[in-house]
């Protein structure tokens, strides 16, 4: 079977990590993968996903069109490379792709087009756009459960030709990483360090952190915030980190491998007020951190729902701040409590969310488009 893979761009991302390993394992199992980047090749520190899909022989091209006035062009090009090579099936990823990549593909020919939804966005021109494109899909795969009814609600979506994928995670990258040693970034080896790590976006709920600064953080000597990721907030961020001190919190830039800061970490922080599948809680949690997660798209099937004890003790309300710091400053307290709930979390995601359970739900997928 020969599978191309359509995607926004190549940074490093959630999304962009899914997709890569889902190129490889379907090209482990003999089929013929191919990625197609609508954007520019990323910058020399950000080719980690790049140089991964080269050692493995899967081939990747980039367009170039990092700009939406740009869209036209885009398209076209896409179209003739998947007119080159003609694929069984073409897999998009991420708004853009979903968009150009559907609409190229099916100029070109391709009889099954699967699209990827990875993020519940309830923004009106989005939804216009990616609905149109929806229709000319063969099948929609969401990343979680949340994410299927709102595709369902709010795009219009025949439930019989949507399912849900959920993300995979290689558990023993994280279960095996070397903890961080906080000296290194000039902290106490034995601090109790919260992290977080993800784009510095408003839709990250950061604000919710800044509020409870003080609650969680001010009087504790030992507890720490390291905020790792870049994003339109960088700066605000950093300016409020130096007033307050970066013997307390650290704003730093994105890293090529979180896994020793997972392992190191006391805690996850991650207030989010949307998501689809967060990638950093399956990583968080292959590494046996605790998070203390915002119950959006995807978190629960993650943690569980309140009526566990995993979900209990990791999820809130979103927005809701107040809960935020009751759960993160329980983690901070009870060392055990964290041994229980991070122990919990590995063998739960190593059971449910590993890469190969991804790779065989979208190949099984792929089979049944075309026996069709």
């Amino acid at each position: 079977m020969k599978v191309d893979f359509i995607i926004t761009e190549l940074n490093v991302g959630g999304a962009e990590k899914a997709l890569t390993e889902l190129a490889i394992g379907m090209q482990h199992r003999g089929h013929r993968t191919r990625v197609l980047s609508i954007g520019s090749e990323p910058l020399p520190d950000r080719r980690r996903l790049v140089d991964r899909l080269a050692e493995e022989n899967v081939t990747v091209e980039f367009g170039g069109f990092d700009h939406w006035s740009r869209m036209v062009s885009a398209t076209r090009w896409l179209s003739r490379r998947i007119s080159a090579d003609p694929p069984d099936v073409c897999q998009t990823f991420l708004f853009h792709a979903n968009c150009l990549g559907t609409l190229a593909a099916k100029r070109a020919g391709v009889q099954h087009v699967v699209g990827g939804l990875r993020v519940a966005e309830a923004k009106r021109v989005r939804l216009t756009l990616e609905s149109q494109a929806i229709r000319r899909m063969s099948h929609l795969v969401c990343v979680s459960q949340q994410v299927r009814s709102f595709a369902i609600e709010q795009l219009s979506v025949n439930p019989h030709s949507c399912s849900v994928i959920s993300n995979g995670v290689d558990v023993p990258t994280y279960r095996d990483a070397v903890p961080l040693d906080w000296s290194q970034i000039g902290w106490p080896s034995e601090s109790q360090v919260a992290v977080f790590i993800g784009r510095l976006h408003h839709q990250k709920g950061i604000e919710l952190i800044q509020q409870q600064f003080n609650e969680l953080f001010g009087d504790a000597n030992d507890r720490r915030l390291v905020m790792i990721g870049d994003g339109p907030l960088r700066e605000a961020l950093s300016q409020w980190a130096a007033e307050i001190g970066e013997d307390r919190v650290q704003i730093l830039p994105w890293q090529n491998d979180v896994a020793p800061f997972l392992k190191a970490a006391t805690m996850l922080l991650l207030p989010s007020h949307y998501e689809g599948m967060p990638n950093i809680v399956l990583e968080a949690m292959a590494a046996g951190c605790v998070t203390v997660c915002s119950r959006v798209e995807g978190s629960i099937e993650l943690l569980g729902d309140a009526s566990t004890q995993r979900g209990q003790s990791q999820g809130f309300p979103p927005g809701d701040d107040v809960a935020m710091a009751r759960l993160a400053d329980a983690f901070f307290r009870s060392p055990k409590l964290r041994q229980t709930i991070g122990s919990a979390n590995q063998q739960h995601v190593a059971a449910e969310f590993s890469n190969r359970q991804m790779i065989e739900r979208y190949e099984a997928l792929y089979e049944s488009l075309r026996s069709r």
